[in-house]
C-alpha cells in the first residue's frame, strides 16, 4: 500500500470514529474506483459500524463512503444532489461529451472529489455532486464549450435512468478475466494484460490484479479509462470446445 493509500485508510478510520462518537452518519467525498477499493478493504476494521457506499443511483461508479452506528441518534440523508444540465436553445446546441461537461464544471474551480458521475443523454446531462456544492454549480455554470446551458436540481423521485448497453456474444477458450476483457473491448489479450496488472480493473468494485481471475455470472467489470461491462454468463461449448459467453457493455 502506498503512502497515499495509507493516508486514505487512516482518513476512513477517522471518519468511522467520528460517526461512532457523534452517534450519527458521517460521509466522505466522492471516491474513484481505486479509493472505493481501499474503502472496501478498510471496512473489516470498522465492524462496529454500518459501512456502505452510494453514488446517487444504482450503477454509480463514483460513490461516497457512508459510516453510521447500528442505532444512530438521528439520521441524515446522503449529501448527494442531482443536477440537470440542458441547453437553453436546443436547436443551436453542440454535441457535448462527458469530457466537455466535466471540464466545464472543473473550470469553476471545483475539486473532482466534489463530483460524482455525469450521465450524458442526447442533448442533456445529469451531474451528481455533493449537496453543499449544488447551489454554487447552479449559479455559476452557464456554458459548456460554446453552448449556453441551464442547471437545475432534480429530486430523487423524479430521476429515472435506463442504462444503455451493447450486447456482445462470442467464444473464449476459458472464462478468465483477460479473455473477457479482450472480447468486451475488441483488443488483444496481450494489450490488455497491463491494465489488469497495473491496477486498473475492478470486479464489483474490488481491485483484481490476476489475469486468470474467473468472473461469475452477473459480475460487473470496470476498467478505468475504458468503460465497464457485465458478465451475463456462459451458454455451452462450441464444437472446438470453446465456451460461449454473453457480455453487456455499457455505452
Amino acid at each position: 500500500m502506498t503512502k497515499e493509500e495509507q493516508q486514505l485508510e487512516k482518513r476512513f478510520l477517522e471518519l468511522g470514529e467520528l460517526a461512532y462518537q457523534r452517534g450519527t452518519a458521517v460521509y466522505s467525498d466522492f471516491l474513484n474506483l481505486n479509493e472505493l477499493n481501499i474503502f472496501q478493504e478498510t471496512r473489516p476494521k470498522l465492524s462496529y459500524l454500518v459501512t456502505e457506499s452510494f453514488g446517487g443511483y444504482e450503477l454509480a461508479e463514483r460513490q461516497i463512503a457512508v459510516f453510521r452506528p447500528e442505532a444512530p441518534l438521528f439520521c441524515t440523508e446522503p449529501p448527494i444532489s442531482c443536477l440537470k444540465l440542458a441547453p437553453l436553445q436546443e436547436k443551436f446546441a453542440e454535441e457535448l461529451t462527458h469530457r466537455d461537461y466535466l471540464g466545464a464544471v472543473l473550470n469553476l474551480g471545483l475539486d473532482r472529489s466534489c463530483l460524482g458521475d455525469i450521465l450524458v443523454e442526447e442533448k442533456q446531462a445529469y451531474l451528481f455532486c455533493l449537496t453543499r456544492m449544488a447551489s454554487f454549480i447552479c449559479d455559476n455554470l452557464t456554458r459548456v464549450r460554446h453552448t449556453t446551458v441551464s442547471v437545475v436540481p432534480v429530486e430523487a423521485e423524479n430521476f429515472h435512468y435506463e442504462p444503455k448497453y451493447k450486447e456482445i456474444t462470442g467464444t473464449v477458450a476459458s472464462v478468465r478475466l483477460d479473455r473477457l476483457l479482450s472480447l468486451a473491448f475488441g483488443a488483444s489479450r496481450s494489450s490488455l494484460t497491463g491494465l489488469i496488472e497495473g491496477g486498473r480493473v475492478f470486479v464489483n468494485g474490488k481491485l483484481v490484479t490476476s489475469n486468470g481471475y474467473q468472473p461469475r455470472e452477473g459480475d460487473l467489470v470496470s476498467v478505468r479509462g475504458m468503460g465497464r461491462f457485465r458478465f451475463q454468463g456462459g451458454g455451452g461449448q462450441s464444437k472446438k470446445g470453446r465456451e460461449y459467453v454473453t457480455l453487456l457493455r455499457y455505452i
